[in-house]
């Protein structure tokens, strides 16, 4: 067992990506020492979130919207180098300005209730018993693969945005992506310029927006989800309610067809991927940019989903188990409402411990 896994702590922060670190900061602001009070686990291998998974294409440049942690600005990034390099440089100096001392990697696999108002989160290094637990685990470990008929006789090669290898590997290739979000695009308008042919097929048609992202644009957008997360279903990302930030590639293959967009095929066969009106697609590669799901299930044993399958919201509180706090969720699930998000789980989590003294 791990040395620091045989004490209490109050709040154990799981997950080191944007969200988290924002929680740690603002844990320390409150006065809590790292080790002492606090722990921070993350599964990954090194600094950066899922950032440090993303695909060496996905450079700086083209990143939407990335918002500086609490405390400290990223400065002269380099916006031809891959996001996944100069986001996990920055987050590394983050935890070390701020002195995080963040556990990896360290897999939690569930979340349980111990004796005497105690959480216990079971981990690949012990069990820490903790007062209060912020979730901050995000979604890139569960990618979501729809299911279609025929999907299994397909003899091509079918893969997913967590595992895009970036535009060279389809030279010469037919490539079918599915997904309209912004992902989906960012991979059908690289791979466009090395593949034989491309295909893009959405379950809903697309929306385009013209102009900048405003604070008003945002506001709307984040009251759509946390109007599900109020009503215990799962959450759609913010993402997917902004629509499509037009810019000028994008402007450039809209105008070149590469945006062309087809509805969803209605089956998938050996070679390709069909329609009910007789339309077919020959194919060598799907695609699924199909987005992610919340990576919550380790907090199971708690009972926190509803009927509706997703977990009650009351701010950043789970609404069946005021100890329990979920960051970079559902409205949370941007750069700039993860660093909100883990400075009012802070402030609740605070009020908390004041109120209830530690267990003897």
């Amino acid at each position: 067992m791990n040395d620091f896994a045989a004490h209490p702590v109050d709040v154990v922060v799981i997950g080191a990506g944007q969200a988290g670190l924002s929680a740690a900061h603002h844990l320390r602001r409150a006065g809590l020492v790292p080790d002492r009070d606090f722990v921070v686990l993350d599964h990954a291998p090194r600094p950066g979130g899922a950032w440090q998974f993303r695909w060496p294409s996905l450079t700086y440049a083209k990143v939407h919207g990335m918002h500086a942690l609490p405390g400290m600005e990223l400065t002269d990034a380099d916006g031809g180098r891959p996001a996944s390099e100069v986001i996990a440089g920055y987050f590394t100096a983050y935890e070390d300005a701020f002195d995080l001392r963040v556990h990896r990697p360290v897999e939690v696999s569930a979340v349980r209730e111990g004796d005497g108002g105690l959480l216990l989160v079971e981990t690949s290094q012990g069990v820490w018993p903790a007062r209060a637990v912020i979730n901050a685990t995000g979604t890139w470990d569960r990618p979501f693969w729809p299911r279609y008929a025929g999907q299994e006789t397909f003899a091509g090669r079918q893969l997913h945005t967590a595992n895009y290898p970036g535009p060279q590997e389809f030279a010469g290739q037919r490539v079918v992506v599915v997904g309209g979000g912004a992902s989906g695009t960012q991979h059908l308008m690289e791979i466009a310029e090395a593949a034989e042919a491309t295909t893009w097929v959405t379950r809903r048609p697309p929306v385009f927006r013209e102009g900048r992202f405003n604070e008003e644009w945002g506001r709307s957008a984040v009251a759509l989800v946390e109007e599900r997360v109020r009503r215990g279903l799962p959450p759609q990302s913010v993402v997917s309610v902004t629509g499509l930030p037009v810019n000028d590639a994008v402007r450039a293959a809209l105008a070149n067809g590469t945006l062309d967009r087809l509805p969803m095929f209605d089956l998938i066969t050996p070679e390709g991927v069909t329609w009910a009106d007789g339309r077919m697609v020959a194919a060598d590669v799907i695609l699924w940019a199909t987005g992610f799901r919340a990576a919550i299930d380790h907090l199971s044993p708690l009972k926190l989903r509803e009927a509706g399958g997703g977990i009650r919201m009351e701010g950043t509180r789970a609404a069946r188990d005021e100890r329990i706090h979920l960051v970079g969720y559902g409205p949370s699930a941007s750069t700039i409402g993860a660093n909100r998000a883990g400075r009012a789980a802070v402030r609740d989590i605070k009020r908390l411990l004041d109120r209830a003294p530690a267990p003897a």
